[in-house]
């Protein structure tokens, strides 16, 4: 026998483990940790920025443009736009059938009635239903117009309408329509 292969060698250890490259099941928890700083970057975005999203950022933005023409163009036709731009504002938070029919001294009234911030719509309303029927040479307050767009824009920013009073017998024909079709309401 040959003298080196009878000579022992010392143990040697395993190899360090790498760092890199990270094993798979780091990755997807670096994956699902992205999607959930991802998911929780957009949800506070939307939170805060939420304003300028949908109808009432929409409703916003027309309201603006209402108060710029305010300076520089005939009021009776911002009155008629302010008038226009909360029909629609109403029809898109109380629905079509409770406020597109309304109007005169009705419609101010149920305004004031879904309005949460009190305003005067009745009293100080009466401008959206004459002004734009006005002739040229009466003039119109700007600042009558400039406080309806505020209150406009009170109303928009208002978290819901108030809940419509309804009596029991409304409430259970509309639960009876429901759950039986049209007959089960007939016989409230």
């Amino acid at each position: 026998m040959e003298a080196d292969a009878t000579v022992l060698r010392d143990i040697h250890g395993l190899d360090a483990i790498p760092v890199w490259p990270l094993a798979p099941g780091w990755w997807y928890l670096a994956g699902l940790l992205a999607l959930l700083l991802l998911v929780i970057g957009i949800w506070y975005w939307l939170s805060y920025n939420a304003g300028w999203l949908g109808w009432r950022g929409d409703a916003r933005r027309q309201l603006r443009q209402l108060r710029k023409a305010l300076k520089s163009e005939d009021t009776h036709a911002v009155a008629g736009r302010l008038s226009e731009l909360l029909r629609r504002i109403a029809m898109v938070r109380s629905g079509r059938q409770q406020a597109a029919g309304l109007t005169g001294d009705t419609w101010l009234h149920w305004l004031a009635e879904h309005d949460n911030s009190a305003f005067d719509w009745e009293r100080q309303g009466q401008i959206l239903l004459t002004a734009p029927y006005m002739p040229p040479t009466m003039p119109v307050e700007r600042k009558e117009l400039l406080t309806l767009i505020r209150a406009a824009t009170r109303w928009i920013d208002a978290s819901r309408p108030r809940k419509q009073q309804t009596d029991y017998k409304q409430w259970l024909r509309r639960l009876l329509s429901g759950a039986f079709g049209k007959r089960g309401a007939t016989r409230v």
